[in-house]
C-alpha cells in the first residue's frame, strides 16, 4: 500500500492544503472541514485489491467529509463505497439516514449521492471503493441500505468485518488472482450483511446468498475442527439450513462434508508437525478431531504419502 501523504512530513502551514488535495485525487472531489489552526497530524493509504481500491486513513484530527450536489454533478464515476471503523469512531449519513460506527463496524455509502463523513477524534478507518455493478443487492437498489450500521457481533457481519480489516492490512502480498477472487469474497460478505441487517436476504441473487452461505459453514467447520463429533446433521442446524442443502452446497464444490473437514483436519495436523513443538503426533492428530491414532497415521500417510511421525522427523529442525 502506497503512502500517499503523512503529515508529520510536511511543514505545518503546508498540511491541510496538501490534505485536501490528497483526498479529492485519491477518494474523489470532497469538501473537507477542519477547523481553523487546528493542528492536522494524519496519513492516508492507497492499494488494489483485484478491482477495489482499498484505502486507510489514519488522523487524530476531527474533521468532516462532504460530498455535494454540485461536487456530483462535476464527477460521478458510479462507485458504491465501503467504510469500516478500525479504532475510534465515525458518523456517517446518507438519505436521511445517520450510523454511528465504532471499532468494527462499516456501512455502505454510495458516492453518487450527497453524504457526510465525520469523526470528532482520532480514528483508523478502511475505505473500499468499486463500481455499482459488482455489488449484489436486494433488486439492485443500494438507496435503502446507505448509512446502515453493521456489527461484527454476530450473523454475516461477523465474517466480512474481519476479512475487510485484514485485506485492508495484507492486500498488497496477494497473488493477482488470488487479490480478485477476495474481492468477490468480500462483496458478497458486504452485500448479504447489509442485505441481512435490513432482512431482506431472500431478494438477493441465488448465486451471492449461495456462496456466503458456503463460506459461513466454512467458518463454522473451522472453528469446530477439534471436535471429533462435528457432523453434517451438526452444521445444517448451526447454519440454518437442511443437510441435504448443505450437501447440494458442498457438490457446487465438487467435494463432499467430510471430505472437507478431512482436508482441513489433516492440513491443520500438517502445519503442526511442521511447526515441532511439545505435543507429541497422537496428541495432534487429537487436538484436529483425529483422536484414534491409527486411523490418523493411515488418512495423514494417503494425503501425504508419509505416516506423520516420519513427516515430523523428515521436516525437524536441528
Amino acid at each position: 500500500m502506497a503512502i500517499l501523504i503523512r503529515t508529520s512530513d510536511l511543514p505545518a502551514k503546508d498540511r491541510h492544503e496538501a490534505w485536501r488535495s490528497i483526498v479529492c485525487d485519491t477518494l474523489g472531489p470532497l469538501d473537507t472541514h477542519i477547523a481553523p489552526g487546528a493542528p492536522l497530524r494524519g496519513e492516508i493509504e492507497l492499494g488494489r485489491l483485484g478491482p477495489m481500491s482499498v484505502g486507510r486513513v489514519r488522523t487524530s484530527t476531527p474533521h468532516s467529509m462532504h460530498r455535494t450536489p454540485g461536487l456530483i454533478r462535476r464527477d460521478d464515476p458510479g462507485l458504491y463505497r465501503v467504510v469500516l471503523v478500525v479504532s475510534g469512531g465515525a458518523r456517517l449519513e446518507q438519505d436521511g439516514r445517520q450510523a454511528r460506527l465504532g471499532a468494527g463496524e462499516f456501512a455502505v455509502y454510495d458516492f453518487g449521492r450527497p453524504y457526510e463523513l465525520a469523526y470528532d477524534a482520532s480514528v483508523r478507518l478502511a475505505v473500499f471503493s468499486f463500481p455499482h455493478d459488482l455489488l449484489a443487492l436486494p433488486a439492485g437498489q443500494v438507496a435503502p441500505f446507505t448509512a446502515v450500521p453493521i456489527d461484527s457481533a454476530s450473523g454475516t457481519g461477523a465474517l466480512a468485518a474481519p476479512l475487510l480489516r485484514r485485506v485492508a492490512d495484507d492486500h498488497a502480498t496477494y497473488r493477482p488472482d488470488s487479490a480478485a477472487r477476495l474481492a468477490t469474497v468480500a462483496m458478497d460478505l458486504i452485500g448479504t450483511a447489509v442485505a441481512e441487517r435490513a432482512g431482506r436476504t431472500d431478494e438477493l441473487p441465488e448465486e451471492a446468498r449461495r456462496r456466503t452461505l458456503l463460506r459461513q459453514v466454512h467458518a463454522f467447520i473451522e472453528e469446530r475442527l477439534g471436535d471429533p463429533g462435528l457432523d453434517p446433521a451438526t452444521i445444517a442446524a448451526a447454519c440454518h439450513i437442511s443437510v441435504r442443502y448443505l450437501h447440494r452446497l458442498f457438490e457446487s464444490e465438487h467435494t463432499t462434508v467430510a471430505a472437507w473437514i478431512r482436508r482441513r483436519r489433516l492440513e491443520r495436523c500438517r502445519a503442526d508437525l511442521l511447526a515441532g513443538g511439545g505435543l507429541s503426533v497422537s496428541a495432534v492428530g487429537a487436538r484436529w478431531g483425529l483422536p484414534d491414532s491409527a486411523h490418523f497415521s493411515r488418512l495423514f500417510r494417503r494425503a501425504y504419502g508419509v505416516p506423520p511421525a516420519e513427516f515430523r522427523r523428515a521436516h525437524a529442525v536441528h
